[in-house]
């Protein structure tokens, strides 16, 4: 892992009328980490991944992704950094209903200008990495809720972006799939230096991420690895018992 920050959140405020919901967020992630974001529903989990993701701005504060101040850079520039940079997993998958798996991959890949051949071959990667190779050619529908999450995977990872942000990844896979997400997302980022911001409500997450992170009351707050140990003491007490 390099020293290198891949994201810097400095004092950032966000708000939507009278509702406070980031506070003065502080947050550190450096190159090819894996990062988690715990908190409950309504904390700002989500309004902070759009800041970082240069698709929301906030109302006062710093973020540099990338060594890049996303506040002041004009949106032409905005657009061309998360066409190119930052890959997102959106939480409920996204995909168009009328493309089949394969084409939901392709398309993604055809606005940063990728190659037809190219896309093909990412996008069919990317589906054997996910282990949904034999439903490329099927249409959303035709899928369960999980095996659209993991296209929904195989789509931010088919473009090979420095910044990847995923919102509930894991959300409706079994648990068997969501440690083969995890161990992929592990192999990326020690390959490739690509680093992952997670926001997850899923305990497993933590457990093979390199931070943790909770935010409370409008802010970060780094989680002790001393209290992960304890909370993984006490699973294994209560299953032997």
């Amino acid at each position: 892992m390099k020293d290198e920050l891949c994201v810097r959140v400095r004092d950032v405020h966000r708000g939507f009328g009278d509702l406070r919901v980031l506070c003065g967020v502080d947050l550190d992630v450096r190159v090819g980490e894996l990062v988690a974001l715990f908190g409950p529903s309504g904390s700002g989990k989500t309004t902070l991944l759009n800041l970082i993701g240069a698709l929301d701005q906030p109302q006062s504060g710093q973020i540099e992704v990338l060594g890049k101040d996303i506040v002041h850079l004009s949106e032409s520039r905005r657009t061309k950094l998360r066409r190119t940079q930052i890959g997102f997993i959106f939480q409920g998958s996204s995909l168009l209903p009328t493309y089949s798996a394969l084409e939901n991959i392709d398309l993604a890949l055809r606005l940063p200008g990728v190659g037809f051949f190219e896309r093909r071959r990412r996008a069919k990667a990317a589906l054997a990495a996910v282990g949904l190779s034999a439903w490329a050619d099927h249409m959303p529908e035709e899928l369960s809720g999980g095996q659209q999450q993991r296209i929904a995977i195989a789509r931010a990872i088919a473009l090979r972006s420095r910044l990847v942000l995923a919102d509930e990844p894991t959300s409706g896979i079994d648990t068997a799939t969501v440690r083969r997400v995890l161990a992929l997302f592990r192999g990326i980022a020690v390959a490739e230096d690509t680093t992952f911001l997670i926001v997850s409500h899923d305990p497993l997450v933590a457990e093979h991420v390199d931070t943790v992170y909770d935010l409370l009351d409008g802010k970060v707050v780094r989680r002790l690895p001393e209290l992960e140990l304890e909370k993984t003491e006490r699973r294994d007490e209560a299953w032997v018992g």
